[in-house]
């Protein structure tokens, strides 16, 4: 419980209407994507630089723990309030400052909602590719924070590969700028990139410098089904070694095929055991002869089918298989652990072969499907909290999947962070001395552990 001191002192920052401590509004704001539950003491809603820093400021000196949020899409927990104190929800801050079309760089504020930015771009024939699936509702900010990917990155990379600057609100209240709108600049340690990722833990992102490249012209979209995931991964390298980097190499398992098959009436057949999404993008002429070589490429790898969208409306229609994917999986279980594992593209067949050892082990429903391209699978460990035993089995799979993967020389997380989910099993990925080090940084830049205290590293 905040004193009423500290509430007027925040209402002066930011205005009164700004500041809530009514249940309700607490309630909205204590959940992410994890459905686990943290109720703060407060919501603060600034909307300038000024007010963040002069909140961190009053933060800092009364040791009170906030907690930065943008639309709380994540998967990990990083933006729970897990001890209570100050939610700030930066989505006030919205504005697209700058699209400067000259030198291919854009200026914005971090509450800008992804999808939306894109448009803005794309409107004026630039291009910003990466692409989470929480793209309709996730802000900049977040994914700035979380080091978002998407289908996209196999081609073009993560949001830290676009970000060339950033402005920060310290954990002590100052302010500062990091990088700027050159695409080249080495004075200095490179604080951009030590802030992507940093899943909110240093700094309060108030203003982002985004790299943006021209529009390609056209996409083509193909969908391939195998009669085993075995020659869709070696589809998948075959690809590469082609010399093609599609934009996107989306693959899913059996068990997800099953799901939507049950739970739409989208055509697939019995025969198909996996399938990749391919898309191509760039000059029309060339994505045509890309994909006819692709086409030719998989072919002798245990094809069930090829189909090749020839209008937007079947590119569409091939890419709801994908998008069907999540709400086929309530057909399962209701309860969803999602996990982000990445692996060696060329280990992705022996990952899921050891994920369906788990599932049959422990009797749980297990799907997969994700990004085949870079080798970052989404393990969906389904089942009903309801039913005795069903969590701890879950939690047993989640540390041998995460085994597997650091064993095929992956790691645990390839785009949703550690927040509080994983920061149990971050021993098995960090070495003490590297967690040393990056606690020695922590604690160097928020000595008094007010900001998002209690994400990435266990509480020692």
């Amino acid at each position: 419980m905040l004193s009423e001191k500290i509430i007027k002192q925040l209402q002066r920052i930011v205005g009164a209407e700004y500041v809530s401590t009514a249940k309700a509004d607490l309630i909205c704001y204590s959940y992410d994507a994890t459905q686990q539950q943290y109720l703060p003491n407060v919501v603060v809603h600034p909307g300038r630089t000024e007010e963040v820093a002069q909140l961190m400021l009053l933060a800092n000196a009364e040791k009170i723990p906030v907690f930065p949020r943008g639309s709380g899409s994540g998967f990990t927990g990083g933006s729970l309030p897990i001890a209570g104190g100050i939610v700030l929800a930066m989505t006030r801050l919205d504005r697209i400052v700058e699209i400067d079309a000259d030198n291919l760089v854009a200026t914005v504020e971090p509450g800008v909602v992804t999808e939306q930015f894109q448009k803005a771009v794309e409107k004026v024939g630039l291009f910003y590719p990466p692409d989470p699936a929480s793209l309709k509702f996730s802000t900049l900010g977040g994914n700035v924070a979380e080091c978002a990917g998407g289908p996209r990155c196999v081609k073009y990379g993560v949001t830290k590969d676009f970000i060339l600057g950033l402005e920060i609100v310290t954990p002590t209240g100052d302010i500062i700028r990091t990088g700027g709108p050159t695409m080249k600049g080495v004075v200095g340690y490179d604080l951009t990139k030590l802030m992507c990722g940093s899943e909110g833990t240093l700094g309060i992102i108030t203003k982002i410098i985004i790299k943006l490249l021209p529009l390609p012209e056209a996409k083509k979209t193909m969908l391939v089904l195998f009669a085993s995931i075995d020659g869709a991964a070696q589809a998948v390298s075959a690809i590469i070694r082609g010399k093609i980097i599609p934009t996107t190499l989306e693959f899913m398992d059996a068990a997800t095929i099953a799901c939507v098959r049950q739970a739409t009436d989208l055509d697939v057949p019995e025969s198909a055991k996996a399938l990749l999404i391919i898309e191509v993008d760039g000059d029309r002429e060339m994505i045509d002869k890309q994909a006819q070589k692709i086409a030719a490429i998989v072919q002798p790898l245990g094809v069930v089918e090829t189909r090749i969208a020839e209008t937007s409306a079947e590119s569409e229609a091939l890419w709801q298989i994908r998008r069907s994917v999540s709400a086929s999986l309530r057909k399962v279980n209701p309860d969803k652990f999602n996990e982000d594992i990445c692996v060696p593209r060329s280990k992705v067949p022996e990952m899921i072969r050891k994920v369906e050892a788990i599932s049959a082990e422990l009797g749980i429903s297990i799907v997969n499907f994700g990004h085949a391209g870079d080798g970052n699978i989404h393990v969906n460990v389904m089942i009903d909290r309801k039913r005795p035993g069903q969590l701890e089995k879950a939690e047993r799979a989640i540390e041998a999947v995460f085994k597997g993967a650091l064993a095929l020389g992956g790691t645990m997380s390839g785009e949703h962070g550690v927040g509080i989910m994983k920061s149990p099993y971050i021993n098995l990925e960090l070495s003490a001395e590297a967690q040393s080090y990056m606690e020695t940084i922590k604690k160097a830049l928020d000595p008094n552990n007010v900001l998002n205290p209690g994400k990435i590293f266990l509480q020692r």
